[in-house]
């Protein structure tokens, strides 16, 4: 009988690891960003949290970093769902980090999805895949998706669009058919909320952690984080947006990131402090 219950205990251990493993596999065992010829796509709700100002900044950061400085991305602003509240315009640190190279999808939707299509379509054609990292919900990627497929009906969306997403309230706050639709369509991974420590992606919130200052080294990117943490401070709980408490106190919230991190397989980083450590110089 002890015996039993020794192998039952064993299955049902090995079940759980298993159902673990197949929700949140590693990049290795899916698929593998190809620095070469994939397209890293950052798409940013800003809607109602500031966090995503904090997140523009981190990425950058580890953009600028010379294991990562040749990769190819583009951000895209306004990639919000369903949920209410105000937006928090992001349109000055999206200009001083990123150039040229993002898209404003509040601005105009429609043209912002024909804008990301056409990079899409660019890298598709060159054999590259498209990863997005999904800091926000998930309507504009469905949108994204079905322009793909009018256009290129011969590609395989689900071998060669990843959507990455960190968050429960970014997936409750999509639209529920596109969240649907994607995630039928895609080759859509959850991973664990970068809110947290400890969980088996990075936690990049802290109220306090707020040594970044006394890390950073580049110029550009000091200006950067300056700007994304003076416009959170501006926008933070104002109007009845939400009230992001880590950033409140002082400190920093760049928790989307752990999306980009999961993709280019950094997603060994505990927390803000090692971050920094890694990425400031």
């Amino acid at each position: 009988m002890k015996s039993k219950k020794i192998i039952l205990l064993v299955i049902a251990t090995i079940f759980m690891l298993f159902e673990s493993h197949a929700i949140n596999p590693k990049p290795s065992e899916v698929a593998k960003f190809n620095i070469e010829k994939d397209l890293l796509l950052v798409q940013f709700d800003c809607k109602t949290d500031v966090d995503d100002l904090h997140t523009v900044a981190a990425l950058m950061t580890i953009l600028s970093h010379p294991n990562f400085s040749k990769i190819n991305y583009h951000a895209v602003a306004g990639t919000y769902g369903i949920q209410e509240g105000l937006y928090v315009p992001p349109n000055a640190l999206f200009k001083l980090a990123f150039g040229d190279n993002w898209t404003d999808a509040h601005e105009n939707l429609k043209s912002a999805v024909q804008q990301v299509k056409a990079k899409i379509k660019a890298t598709l054609d060159n054999q590259g895949d498209i990863w997005i990292a999904e800091a926000g919900q998930s309507d504009f990627t469905a949108e994204l998706i079905k322009a793909i497929q009018t256009d290129l009906p011969e590609i395989k969306i689900s071998e060669r669009i990843h959507v990455v997403q960190h968050s429960e309230w970014n997936e409750n706050s999509t639209s529920p058919s596109s969240l649907q639709f994607v995630k039928e369509t895609a080759n859509y991974i959850k991973i664990p909320d970068g809110n947290s420590v400890g969980n088996g992606t990075p936690g990049f919130r802290s109220s306090e952690y707020t040594q970044w200052k006394d890390k950073m080294k580049n110029p550009k990117l000091i200006e950067i984080w300056q700007l994304a943490i003076d416009l959170s401070n501006e926008y933070n709980g104002k109007d009845g947006r939400y009230l992001n408490e880590a950033v409140a106190a002082g400190g920093l919230d760049f928790s989307d990131l752990s999306e980009v991190c999961w993709i280019l397989e950094v997603q060994d980083i505990e927390d803000a402090e090692q971050f920094f450590n890694l990425y400031s110089n």
